[in-house]
Order: structure tokens, then sequence, then C-alpha cells
């Protein structure tokens, strides 16, 4: 597939791929996240049942300890680690760059509901939704919200601004209704005041671009035109958001 690897290796890229089923499963019902939560905690400190992770926890977890493995390898610069993923694995790569300072940018595809799209305008995948199909994935805590949407303590736009001050790319599909374009760049948008605070640029417009139009400062987002998922030319728009940021000098 042009993109990855071969061509972010000839653009100067390191390339390392995450089995994420093989940190934690996939499958409702065969997960082990208690496992991941208590090699986390401190030796003897627990949490209350509501509070423990779903498999999306678990798989930045582990994503942050390829990033400890990768501190040790003096063949990368572990000042420049960017992380990706599509769907459930971008709303991943969200919570892991949110958790972990150490990750210099995150590049999110298609994360929809529990990603980067509001929960508030209950559009397309909704929070009940998740809860009924993929309810291992989040916390028990989430399960509170699917009929209560609005009274939520936080939305998408939080979750963005904790990535803040380091470059974050959305990139979805106008197809893609169900992971909802338009939440996703709202929530960009609310976020924008964090990165400002900071100082860094936001997305500088409320104005929704067209697919194919991307839009590239701290904050980026563009459309492919098509349906959910990643397709060749996004990878393009990827590294051209990877050179503006984690070449030498550049940040």
């Amino acid at each position: 597939m042009r993109g990855a690897p071969a061509e972010l290796i000839s653009r100067g890229f390191g390339y390392a791929r995450i089995i994420y089923n093989s940190i934690e499963t996939d499958i409702e019902g065969q997960t082990n996240v208690n496992l991941a939560r208590k090699l986390a905690l401190p030796p003897g400190q627990t949490a209350p049942a509501e509070d423990e992770w779903g498999a999306i926890a678990a798989w930045a977890w582990g994503i942050s300890r390829v990033v400890d493995y990768l501190e040790t390898d003096s063949a990368v610069d572990s000042k420049r680690i960017a992380i990706t993923g599509v769907s459930r694995l971008g709303k991943t790569v969200l919570w892991a760059g949110a958790n972990d300072p150490r990750i210099a940018l995150v590049i999110a595809s298609c994360s929809g509901e529990g990603g980067a799209s509001l929960s508030r305008r209950n559009y397309g995948e909704t929070v009940k939704n998740l809860n009924t199909r993929f309810g291992y994935q989040f916390s028990a805590n989430y399960q509170k919200f699917g009929d209560h949407v609005d009274q939520m303590p936080v939305d998408a736009h939080m979750l963005l601004a904790l990535i803040a001050p380091r470059p974050l790319y959305l990139q979805t599909g106008d197809e893609d209704k169900w992971s909802d374009p338009k939440g996703e760049f709202l929530a960009a948008v609310a976020a924008e005041p964090v990165y400002r605070l900071l100082g860094k640029q936001g997305l500088g417009t409320d104005e929704m671009p067209p697919a194919g139009q991307p839009i590239m400062h701290t904050i980026g987002y563009h459309m492919h035109a098509g349906k959910h998922g990643t397709i060749p030319s996004d990878w393009d728009q990827y590294l051209k958001f990877m050179e503006m940021h984690l070449q030498p000098g550049k940040q």
C-alpha cells in the first residue's frame, strides 16, 4: 500500500506496527483488561469496578509500553514518535496521546464516537450504540450515559485538548456519516482555544472544508471523498503533516 511502510522509510521515517490484539483481545467476553490495569497501578492499589479499564485503555497502555522500549533504542529519535490508528484504533491513539506526553504527534483516522466526534451531537454512532455493541472497549462508567449524553461531564473536544500543544491530525471520509465527520471537525474547533493558550495554532476556521481540502496547522483535519477508513492518498497528507512538525528544527 502506498505510504506504508516503504514510502515512510523513503521519506526518512522509521515504521513499527503494533498488533493491538496481542495486548488485549478485541472480543467481548474474552478481554483481560484487569490485568493491564493491575500492571499499571502501584503495588497493592485497587480501583472501583466501574473505573476499570476497557480494551481501548489497555491498547493505549500497550502503546506507551512500546514507547518505553523505543526510548532505549539508539536507532530511534524518541522525541519524534508519531502514532496513528483507524476506527477503534483511532480512538486508541487519541487516548494514548492524551495520556503520554512522550508521543510527539497523533494521527487519528475515522475515530468517530468515543474518539474525536462530539458525543452531544447524537449523530451517527452514539454513546448508546457503543455501549450496546462494544461495551467491553470502555469503562463501566461510560454505560451510565447511553441515554443521558447531555449529562456527560466531558466531550471529545476535551480529549483533543489534552494532546495540546502537540500536533494532532484528524482524518475522515465525507461519506462516513456513522463516524460523523462534522462532529470531529467541530470538536477540533472547540479544542482550539487550548492550543492558542499554549502558543500553537488550531484549525483557524469554523468553516468545514470540502473533501480533498486539508487544513494543516498544529491541529490538522481532512476528509477524503469516500467511506470509513484510510485510503492511499490519506498517507500523502499524513506525510506532509509529519514533515511539517517532526523534521529537525520544526518543533
